[in-house]
């Protein structure tokens, strides 16, 4: 009997250092992303940790310490300094500790989180470094839109940072090409006098989908484009296609209602704390007139978009679909979500990633945006060169200047 004690504790003694390796969690890689009136620093674990989150002075300095864990990821891969953090570097304050502290060039409010793993992601420590002067600066600026005469749009490129999007089969990125697309239009429309853009995302980093909203309602935009890029398991479909939100109650299309429980997971993958992002207005009620005009005008839209970009290359859907998108709730906005094309089809990415065809598909939103402008009494629309350039999709900034719309 003593023999086989003696056995078991001896099998013990041997597992402990296994079982203790198992349970010791690991940061496996970390990622900066720079946004103007933050910074984040995302850290990729293999196991959910405790941990905690707190600021020294004298010099500036964030500290995180994580129990029982060791770091594999490499810190000298960061692209530092960045606007906010100037250096980063670990360390074991006790043998149950890891130490990550991060310098920073300013006084910064942090605040941590950790995501659950989901589509392929493993669980995450999301540190954000607020700068709180910048982002005063940042909703100073996007009041300045509301004093300023003229016609605001609103321009989201959807995704960024820790969401990448849809991916293509040479691994193009879908929040790549929406930026790109994004700023494109953004210096069309900036390039016409009368008119100004407001881009909702301006870099590589997340935005939460209910900030965009709020960004684009700060900025009293007289339209907003969300734009993406969708992806499908078949190889072969192509096409581009338009959305407009669903009134109320569950949308019926199976294909929009699945696109919309897509786009809408945004947040889970991008990261994004609950109750971080709080907008008063999301939960306003609107009157049945005012939200039957307001769907009405983002409908017309959408028909607009769809004839402009039947020019730069192939429709999906000929009609604008509705299905319920968290990031078109500004209801007093007309709003749509395009899809430019299937980034899943090898012969669209390839399309999606020429700078040629990014023009060609921001001179038709344009376009299209200056038709819905003159439908709707807000603008004049010139004749002429004008149209001729948009409906080719080749307007040069000259014409632009010389054919800006009369408001």
């Amino acid at each position: 009997m003593n023999l086989i004690r003696n056995i078991f504790a001896c099998v013990a003694l041997l597992l402990l250092p296994m079982i203790a390796s198992a349970a010791e969690g690991e940061v496996r890689d970390v990622r900066l992303w720079t946004a103007p009136d933050h910074s984040r620093v995302v850290f990729d674990l293999n196991r959910k940790v405790e941990y905690k989150v707190f600021r020294l002075h004298s010099p500036e300095r964030i500290v995180i310490d994580i129990q029982n864990a060791k770091i594999k990821a490499n810190l000298k891969s960061l692209n530092l300094p960045d606007p906010v953090v100037q250096s980063m570097r670990h360390g074991k304050p006790t043998a149950s500790v890891l130490r990550i502290v991060m310098d920073v060039k300013e006084k910064v409010q942090p605040r941590s989180f950790l995501l659950k793993p989901m589509q392929g992601k493993p669980y995450r420590l999301v540190v954000d470094l607020t700068r709180p002067e910048q982002a005063k600066k940042a909703a100073v600026t996007a009041g300045e839109s509301k004093s300023k005469k003229g016609l605001v749009i609103a321009i989201d490129a959807g995704h960024g940072g820790e969401d990448p999007g849809a991916v293509g089969p040479r691994k193009l990125y879908e929040k790549v090409v929406t930026l790109a697309v994004a700023k494109e239009l953004a210096r069309i429309v900036d390039a016409t006098p009368g008119m100004k853009s407001v881009l909702i995302r301006k870099g590589d980093y997340f935005v939460p989908l209910k900030k965009r909203v709020l960004l684009a309602r700060k900025s009293k935009a007289d339209l907003m484009i969300s734009i993406h890029a969708d992806a499908v398991r078949q190889r072969n479909v192509e096409g581009a296609s338009v959305y407009t939100l669903s009134e109320r109650g569950a949308t019926q299309d199976k294909a929009a209602r699945a696109l919309a429980a897509k786009e809408n997971a945004a947040d889970e993958i991008g990261g994004v704390e609950i109750e971080q992002v709080d907008d008063p207005m999301v939960n306003m009620i609107l009157g049945d007139m005012f939200r039957r005009d307001s769907l009405n005008s983002s409908q017309i839209l959408a028909e607009s978009i769809i004839r402009k970009m039947k020019g730069a290359g192939p429709i999906k859907y000929a009609t604008p679909k509705r299905a319920r998108f968290v990031v078109l709730g500004a209801m007093e906005i007309p709003s749509v979500l395009v899809e430019l094309d299937y980034i899943s089809n090898p012969a669209r990415e390839k399309k999606l990633k020429s700078k040629s065809h990014q023009k060609k598909l921001a001179s038709a939103l344009f376009g299209a945006s200056m038709n819905f402008f003159e439908k709707m009494g807000r603008i004049k629309q010139p004749v002429g060169q004008a149209k001729q350039a948009q409906k080719s999709g080749s307007m040069t900034d000259q014409q632009l200047a010389a054919n800006s719309p009369t408001l």
